[in-house]
């Protein structure tokens, strides 16, 4: 009990001092009349050490005390565990406490129907609504009552974001104009939604919203295009251009698995395995990053009964480069271009041991996909996480597929009419059915109709520098700068109507006891004071200081 009440007293004198201050005992240095008789140095000799000081000799005494209760209590050894425990127990919690505004996933279905935010389906596509929000560290007022997916191209002599040519970042398949395409109205689209408008994307607010975090897309090709695309806005946004970075120093960028840009301090010494990085600017400490996964489940050989190897696709298994990502701040998946017989054959797919001799490709991509969303349910922290899922880019062969003479050569404008766009992609219906029964909340990215428009787009015969390539046309990936431009738009968008930026602070320059020094001390000198008091209070002493008693 005199334990308990030395420590209820510590905490009560800590939060409200007591006017018995005075009757401390003071350290030897000090007069001993300095507080036992009035003198007409009384005033100065208070007024001199009554903030700091009489903080510091309430503390010390108090810790003293207590420590002495303490090694009466326990032995030293048996005390300084104990103590031990309860602080890390204690600041376990601390760290890992919710936010207010954390949803979990109980709470995740019934916020749909609360005042201000119902969700509404049009065109297949889940899309939020709310009045209007005004973001106020990023000082944009953007009006989510509409569809952003929902719009038109229209052409904009501000545009592109990036001169073409100028970035270094960009795979030489997707630099059309240096590689001879003549004609440039497809880098200066933009897409215009309707009855809204979204606010052109401003690389330096972009970064700060991205400071001190992880940004990674996951996927195929088509989110290196993309990944490549934000990369180049962000670099264009900075002033000296020299402080952009690759990490390995790669430029190659054709069978390596895993590549990432950093924005941060330029002297850092990373290490990003066999994969590539860039760093952007001193002060923003964040990485922009993309996996290769061409299917998001797991690739791997297995011997046939001929014992010959064989490649499947584990329907039933994360890919194993999940490991490099699932701690990201924000993750933005794709898959879809693969889940073609052309690509994958239809004896390509496993299940736990069975290898299935035919099996219908839609059927393969549901498997996989619930595959991925039982994964990210169970792996990613929504506190720290915010995923995306871009959903299908259209591709525009003619008279043929990728690999059967298809063509879209000659291209110079965009479809402009509904009529002429190509069907809804079935593999869309089956991924907006499982993102609607996921317990993480995933952000639909539905570029599948823009990109629909987008014809013009694609690298087509300009594939390669020198002569234009006729035997194999590219009508599925994008030249740069160009329709991925438009994707990272939506994105910032996105994370600006989400209040992001509010709800996920920096936390790159900080530690959970920001603000909070006196707390850490005082942690610090109840491990130290069982094994000896006079070295706590040395160690107090050395803090006081820095304290805001």
């Amino acid at each position: 009990m005199e334990l308990l009440d030395t420590l209820r007293r510590i905490l009560r004198e800590i939060k409200t001092p007591s006017q018995d201050s005075l009757s401390l005992p003071l350290p030897p240095s000090l007069p001993p009349s300095l507080f036992s008789s009035p003198s007409k140095d009384m005033s100065r000799y208070f007024t001199l050490f009554s903030s700091p000081l009489m903080g510091y000799l309430k503390i010390r005494h108090l810790l003293m005390d207590f420590s002495r209760n303490l090694s009466q209590f326990f032995q030293w050894r048996k005390a300084c565990l104990f103590t031990l425990t309860v602080i890390l127990i204690t600041l376990f919690m601390f760290v890992n406490r919710p936010p207010a505004n954390f949803m979990t996933p109980k709470r995740i279905l019934p916020s749909l129907n609360s005042p201000g935010h119902e969700y509404i389906f049009k065109n297949t596509t889940l899309v939020p609504t709310v009045e209007s929000n005004k973001n106020p560290a990023m000082g944009e007022t953007i009006d989510r009552s509409c569809d952003i997916f929902d719009g038109h191209w229209v052409l904009d002599e501000t545009y592109p974001y990036y001169s073409p040519g100028s970035c270094p970042f960009i795979d030489n398949g997707f630099d059309c104009i240096s590689n001879g395409r003549p004609d440039s109205d497809y880098q200066r689209l933009r897409w215009e939604t309707k009855g809204c408008k979204i606010p052109r994307l401003d690389g330096n607010k972009m970064l700060e919203l991205l400071r001190g975090k992880r940004l990674v897309f996951v996927g195929d090709s088509l989110n290196r295009n993309m990944w490549q695309s934000l990369v180049c806005i962000l670099r264009d946004s900075l002033e000296d251009k020299n402080r952009v970075f690759d990490a390995s120093g790669k430029r190659e960028f054709r069978t390596e698995g895993f590549y990432a840009f950093r924005f941060a301090v330029s002297d850092l010494n990373l290490d990003f395995g066999d994969g590539g990085g860039a760093i952007i600017g001193d002060d923003y400490n964040c990485s922009i990053e993309f996996v290769r996964t061409n299917f998001l489940v797991q690739q791997w050989e297995m011997a046939d009964s001929a014992l010959a190897k064989k490649e499947t696709l584990r329907l039933d298994v994360i890919d194993e480069s999940s490991t490099k990502y699932k701690d990201a701040d924000i993750i933005v998946f794709n898959t879809a271009h693969w889940w073609t017989h052309d690509k994958i054959g239809k004896n390509y797919f496993q299940e736990r041991d069975h290898v299935y001799p035919e099996l219908d490709v839609l059927r393969a991509y549901k498997k996989a996909l619930l595959t991925w969303a039982k994964w990210v349910d169970a792996n990613i922290d929504t506190n720290k996480t915010r995923v995306f899922f871009r959903a299908y880019s259209a591709n525009h062969f003619r008279k043929g597929q990728w690999n059967s003479g298809g063509t879209c050569s000659g291209e110079t404008r965009p479809i402009t009419k509904d009529r002429d766009l190509e069907r809804y992609p079935p593999l869309m219906s089956i991924l907006e059915s499982v993102l609607s029964k996921m317990m993480t909340p995933v952000s639909y990215l539905n570029i599948t109709k823009m990109t629909n428009y987008r014809k013009d787009g694609h690298p087509s015969i300009f594939r390669h520098p020198g002569a234009a390539d006729l035997r194999v046309e590219d009508c599925s990936h994008w030249c740069l700068p160009g329709v991925p431009d438009a994707w990272n738009e939506l994105l910032y968008a996105s994370l600006l109507m989400s209040g992001y930026r509010e709800q996920h602070p920096d936390r790159s320059d900080s530690s959970p006891f920001k603000g909070k020094q006196l707390s850490v001390t005082c942690v610090i000198v109840l491990v130290v004071s069982p094994i000896d008091s006079g070295a706590a209070c040395a160690l107090l002493e050395v803090a006081v200081p820095a304290l805001d008693i």
